[in-house]
């Protein structure tokens, strides 16, 4: 009798043990469901898709070439007597550079002078004994002054007189443009070497900017682009220019070179390594932000406004630039079409039908 009645006193005691159990799981997933689940609506901002200019961007690596550069050097030879500017010094045309010793030269050119002189007299004496007058050469024939000049050596000599006086001349280097100096070495006092360049002159006026593209990107690309340059060196500086030629050759590996012109305000150096930005605008473009785009199942979607909701939609992005993409086809699609409000921010974690609160637009919407 006494051990029926333990028997229903521990039997009590599990039930209630259990029946307290189970009321206080019922507390704790009530809980966690009211944790998990949200109590308000995805804040989301929106615009509204439409057609519109699209600056297509097109990126790609290129170098920094002068516009104008002339390596210069002496036509005759000589010992250097002066030197006058020095290397990554800015000079201006018709600035002279640096001359040579110019005493032989001038020597030379004055004995050239003389010797013409008296040839020019002979002439005169074959003239006159020809008949004609030594001070009216109109009246000569072509044929006899031919025959007087080449006896009297007249000819020669002042060939030989012209020749003197253009190496006088040219022992003096001037700047042929507007430019910097580079590559100059040479000490004064030395002899002057022919067959090697004195020194180069860099035009920094006219800086050009040489790059590759793809031959499947050549369509995206046109003489008078837009382009901005910011050398590897210093990439917070950006120069403008423009498209100037694109060679009509696709190389072994599929690229084709292009030229632009660059305004370099004087800081660009020839043979710098630059990122290159071409910008060309397109018209009639569906644009949306590259953050309206997620992906799904390794698909691109959009999320429309209807109704209050979010709608999924697929699509197929086009052109990019950093910022925004286009839509192909989004006209002859019933996914998406112009006029409707893009989800823009906030839809990282949307679902489809998902109740959204809409917080920020780029333009009128429609709810």
């Amino acid at each position: 009798m006494k051990t029926h009645y333990h028997k229903a006193l521990l039997c009590t005691t599990l039930l209630l043990l259990t029946a307290c159990s189970g009321n206080k799981n019922e507390e704790v997933n009530d809980e966690g469901v009211a944790t998990v689940l949200p109590t308000t609506d995805n804040e989301v901002t929106v615009e509204v898709l439409k057609q519109r200019a699209f600056n297509h961007e097109l990126i790609s690596n290129g170098k920094i070439v002068a516009g104008g550069q002339a390596d210069l050097r002496f036509e005759t030879s000589g010992v250097i007597a002066r030197i006058y500017v020095k290397n990554g010094e800015k000079v201006f045309k018709g600035q002279k550079l640096a001359e040579l010793d110019k005493f032989r030269l001038s020597n030379r050119t004055a004995q050239a002078k003389d010797a013409l002189e008296k040839s020019k007299l002979e002439l005169q004496d074959v003239l006159i004994g020809q008949g004609y007058p030594a001070d009216d050469s109109s009246k000569v024939p072509a044929d006899i002054m031919k025959l007087a000049r080449v006896k009297s050596g007249y000819d020669q000599s002042l060939s030989q007189y012209e020749l003197a006086q253009y190496e006088e001349e040219h022992a003096t280097l001037t700047a042929p443009f507007d430019g910097v100096i580079a590559n100059l070495f040479s000490k004064p006092f030395n002899a002057a070497n022919t067959s090697e360049v004195f020194c180069t002159v860099v035009g920094t006026n006219g800086m050009e900017a040489d790059f590759t593209v793809l031959e499947s990107e050549l369509s995206l690309i046109q003489s008078g682009d837009r382009v901005f340059i910011s050398p590897y060196s210093d990439a917070a500086s950006r120069y403008e220019g423009v498209v100037t030629q694109i060679n009509p050759l696709v190389d072994e590996k599929g690229m084709v070179k292009v030229k632009a012109s660059v305004n370099g305000k004087g800081r660009l150096f020839s043979g710098m390594n630059v990122r290159v930005n071409v910008f060309r605008s397109l018209d009639k473009q569906f644009v949306i932000p590259k953050s309206a785009v997620v992906l799904r199942s390794g698909r691109q979607v959009v999320f429309t406004l209807k109704n209050g909701q979010a709608k999924w939609n697929y699509v197929q992005t086009g052109l990019e630039n950093a910022e925004e993409y286009t839509l192909v086809g989004a006209s002859q699609t019933d996914e998406i079409a112009e006029g409707d409000t893009v989800i823009v921010t906030g839809n990282v974690n949307l679902a489809h039908e998902a109740p959204v609160k809409v917080v920020g637009k780029g333009d009128k919407v429609k709810r």
